[in-house]
């Protein structure tokens, strides 16, 4: 037998986050472009200023639903006919509403873009917003709900915001909305949230992939080009304040065989110089399955089949804002275990903080979490969706446009001293407000033994 010769690997070569190209259309509409030979598969985020803030008191979630209402008809095509345009692109279109405003997303293959294009911006320009469709989306969203408050983990999601946060901020209610202000939207509320909000000028959109043989200006032109709307008003948001007492609050789920853990705070975003480091002593924390949580409570102790650390930034403002930055992030620490475990788990979860607290990460362990963190990061951006979402989120938070080529170059040169002094004060032991969705009549009392904080109990 005739074997081909073994394969070779080549020499390496450098690697950084992609840099776009910024730009500007007549309508207002800021462009970022990256071209990405290879990637046939091109990726379009749009980011719309309207954040939840915003909607109008007593109607949570109408963001949400005009968000999915924009691809259920335009003034050319009705939903039915829309469905069928993008599948005839090949192209799969979504949005989705957040803090910090709308995103819709597109895919589709480089050379089916334009006409993909051209129906993102009849979405985007002319939606019908039939009231039969609006008053469908209102039914599925009302279905989504009771399935959400059965879910452990959104459950606990719900309590911890409505526990940082008072009542009157926006972030102490659920994103998607309640029962209650779901079943008063309308076609007009959404109409009225579309007009308010959705313009060229408030926008910005990130095309990434492979244009070879596309003429991508004349494609944004003809399609992104032809949107128009007013002049963009500056939205004012309030600073983000937040509860840190120490404290526990026990979701009650009589004959739950599972507790769900939900341990956080708020932190600073990322335009805080500490952020790498923070990252990466987070990582160190409980990144990964050999991180410090996972070693003790899941390899050790065999309390979980995982516990993991993370931040999350919930809402950013430019740095020279009018009153400053209001940024914030969610920082957290999550898992599930068995009910009887639940005092046990926590125990060992609160010396793994005092312990980091009192004689920090090893060096070893923030080489590993280095070599992860960057040396994963060409696998992680090998589509255009990500590299896409990754410039999209840039331009949400604001940061600059090589903030995340900056930060792996930051990640490698943070000593072990620094991200353990990040991450002892993203975690402090006595300063977290901890959910536990689980059953009370099992979980309080060893959960009171443990000290580390007030406990409350409430209907699930």
């Amino acid at each position: 037998m005739t074997f081909h010769p073994q394969p070779r690997g080549g020499a390496p070569r450098p690697w950084a986050f992609p840099a776009p190209e910024r730009g500007a259309l007549p309508n207002g509409l800021t462009v970022l472009r990256s071209h990405r030979p290879g990637q046939q598969v091109v990726a379009v985020e749009v980011d719309i200023v309207a954040p939840l803030e915003t909607e109008p008191a007593g109607l949570d979630g109408v963001a949400t639903i005009m968000a999915r209402a924009l691809s259920e008809g335009t003034d050319r095509h009705d939903a039915e006919e829309f469905a069928a345009e993008l599948e005839r692109c090949g192209a799969t279109l979504d949005a989705h509403a957040d803090h910090p405003g709308v995103r819709v997303s597109l895919e589709v293959p480089a050379s089916r873009l334009p006409r993909a294009l051209g129906l993102l911006a009849d979405a985007l320009r002319a939606p019908a917003f039939p009231e039969s469709e609006v008053e469908r989306l209102v039914r599925n969203r009302l279905d989504e709900i009771p399935h959400e408050l059965a879910n452990p983990g959104r459950r606990a999601a719900m309590a911890l915001s409505k526990e940082l946060f008072p009542a009157s901020s926006r972030m102490s209610r659920p994103r998607q909305g309640t029962e209650e202000t779901v079943g008063r939207i309308d076609a007009a509320a959404v109409r009225a949230f579309y007009d308010a909000h959705v313009r060229p000028a408030a926008a910005t959109a990130v095309i990434v992939g492979d244009f070879t043989g596309v003429d991508v200006d004349a494609a944004l032109a003809d399609t992104l080009g032809a949107w128009q709307g007013s002049a963009a008003e500056p939205v004012a948001v309030t600073p983000i304040t937040a509860d840190g007492t120490g404290r526990v609050v026990i979701v009650d789920r009589p004959g739950a065989v599972q507790t769900q853990l939900l341990i956080g705070r708020i932190g600073a975003d990322r335009h805080d110089r500490q952020w790498p480091a923070q990252v990466l002593g987070t990582y160190c924390l409980g990144g990964t399955l050999t991180s410090r949580l996972d070693r003790v409570l899941r390899e050790e102790k065999g309390y979980t089949y995982g516990v993991r650390a993370f931040g999350q930034v919930l809402r950013s403002s430019a740095p020279d804002a009018p009153g400053g930055s209001t940024g914030a992030s969610m920082l957290a620490i999550s898992g599930s275990v068995d009910t009887e475990s639940t005092g046990p788990a926590l125990d060992d979860l609160w010396k793994v903080l005092r312990t980091l607290a009192a004689e920090g990460l090893t060096d070893a362990e923030r080489d590993v979490a280095v070599q992860n963190l960057v040396g994963v990061a060409p696998l992680k951006y090998e589509t255009a969706a990500a590299v896409a979402g990754t410039l999209a989120d840039q331009v949400e938070q604001h940061l600059p446009d090589d903030y995340q080529a900056q930060l792996y170059a930051r990640l490698a040169e943070t000593g072990t001293v620094e991200a353990t002094a990040a991450v002892v004060n993203a975690f402090p032991a006595d300063r977290l407000v901890t959910v536990l969705v689980g059953d009370a009549a099992q979980i309080a009392e060893p959960v009171r033994a443990l000290g580390i904080g007030e406990v409350t109990v409430v209907s699930g």
